[in-house]
């Protein structure tokens, strides 16, 4: 298997995420461990309720989803790989991000699992814009 044979699953939408599709996505008989990690759209950022918020991509983010996936892909045994990231208006408690990966052993997988969804937070492009109780809003993530 090539490291990109084993990237099942890549998606940015504007639709609500499955964490079943994701997990569904990295079954493998020759895996021993799958993590899975779930973001979701939290009521507080920063000692600040928040009300709603927004996430917005650039043209690139599927590309620059598809080069992170395929260096963890690279730099871990893994036998399959899932990411989808949520686009649009969503609400406390939404789906925001769903990750998997599945190796041969535990240890691997809770390692590439995190590896995917930090270098995701930190390189693909999407951000997020935020909508407090009090009316305020802000930027997160467009420096």
């Amino acid at each position: 298997m090539t490291d990109t044979d084993s990237i099942k699953l890549l998606a940015i939408r504007d639709t609500p995420l499955s964490v079943d599709e994701v997990f569904a996505a990295v079954g493998d008989d020759a895996a021993g461990g799958t993590a899975l990690f779930v973001g979701t759209v939290r009521d507080h950022d920063g000692g600040e309720d928040v009300a709603s918020l927004s996430y917005s991509s650039h043209p690139s983010a599927e590309a620059e989803l598809r080069r992170v996936a395929e260096k963890v892909a690279a730099d871990f045994p893994v036998r399959a790989l899932a990411a989808t990231h949520r686009v649009g208006d969503l609400a406390v408690g939404d789906l925001a991000v769903v990750v998997a990966v599945s190796c041969p052993h535990r240890g691997e997988a809770f390692a590439a699992c995190r590896r995917l969804i930090d270098d995701l937070k930190h390189e693909v492009p999407i951000w997020k814009h935020q909508r407090f109780t009090d009316g305020r809003e802000e930027w997160v993530g467009a420096c």
